[in-house]
């Protein structure tokens, strides 16, 4: 019995050798990019869209907060959150310091460009006048690169963003209560679309528009379908204006219309800092 029992230690010794020693299964290893995880997925990005992702990835692994209002402070980076009146799980939000949608995509973007080019909610980032590159729903992920964004709600009302990973993933600060995370991407329900990002020299005309609550329209008449509507004043890139429809409004009178390329879509002169004809920027030809 004693040679018995001496012989299954030693059988016990060397599987626990065996054990230690044997190379690591996938099963044992942390989630990196083959395995899904918080990292660039696929080819094609910049590298300042690569940047971004891997600043977004690193608060993943911190274990940072999503908090409502979070990331909105006077300079990018991580703020305690407020309560949102709608959703009783943010009640702990002013206790942790984090981000919120588009708190994370800022913080994500300027640290990949070095300036604050994306500060705003998730509307003001999708209509970017930074825009490299748009894609509607319809168009699903195919053309979609790493660092993208992807939006969430109507053309009036965006209420969530996301960067794109590859591979069908995003980062995302989603909801109260969790931490930030990395998801398969929500193609159904309200997915609006997704926008590249342009880190670098902007072309064109870029002005700013005045007033509260101004809507563009697709096409430049009062009567044409709303598009989007201003919250303040806001930073566009104009791509070239036109006579049309005379518009009355805030006292003045105005037929020049301008077409804005990032919304697709046209507003009164009225509503953009200048003269009333704006000047360098080009009449449209069509």
């Amino acid at each position: 019995m004693l040679r018995r029992t001496g012989a299954i230690g030693a059988l016990i010794a060397l599987l626990t050798a065996l054990f230690l020693t044997r190379p690591a299964l996938a099963a044992d290893r942390l989630p990196g990019p083959a395995d899904g995880g918080c990292a660039v997925l696929a080819p094609g990005a910049t590298a300042a869209a690569e940047r971004a992702v891997e600043t977004a990835c690193a608060q993943v692994a911190a274990g940072v907060w999503y908090t409502w209002g979070g990331g909105h402070g006077a300079q990018p980076g991580p703020t305690y959150g407020k309560v949102d009146p709608t959703d009783p799980a943010s009640e702990h939000d002013p206790e942790r310091l984090g981000f919120d949608c588009s708190g994370l995509v800022r913080y994500a973007y300027a640290r990949a460009a070095g300036a604050d080019i994306l500060d705003g909610d998730a509307s003001a980032q999708y209509y970017t006048h930074r825009t490299a590159a748009r894609f509607t729903a319809a168009e699903g992920l195919a053309p979609l690169r790493p660092g993208d964004l992807l939006a969430y709600g109507t053309s009036a009302d965006l209420h969530h963003i996301a960067l794109y990973l590859g591979a069908g993933r995003m980062v995302e600060a989603r909801q109260s209560g969790t931490r930030l995370m990395v998801s398969d991407v929500r193609l159904g329900g309200d997915y609006f679309g997704a926008v590249r990002v342009n880190t670098g020299t902007v072309e064109g005309p870029v002005l700013r528009t005045w007033g509260t609550g101004v809507w563009t329209k697709a096409q430049p008449s009062v009567r044409a379908a709303r598009v989007y509507a201003f919250p303040g004043s806001t930073t566009i890139r104009v791509a070239c204006q036109k006579h049309a429809e005379p518009v009355t409004a805030e006292g003045y009178t105005n037929d020049a219309w301008s077409y804005l390329p990032d919304y697709r879509a046209w507003v009164t002169n009225i509503y953009i800092q200048g003269p009333a004809w704006l000047d360098g920027v080009p009449t449209c030809t069509a």
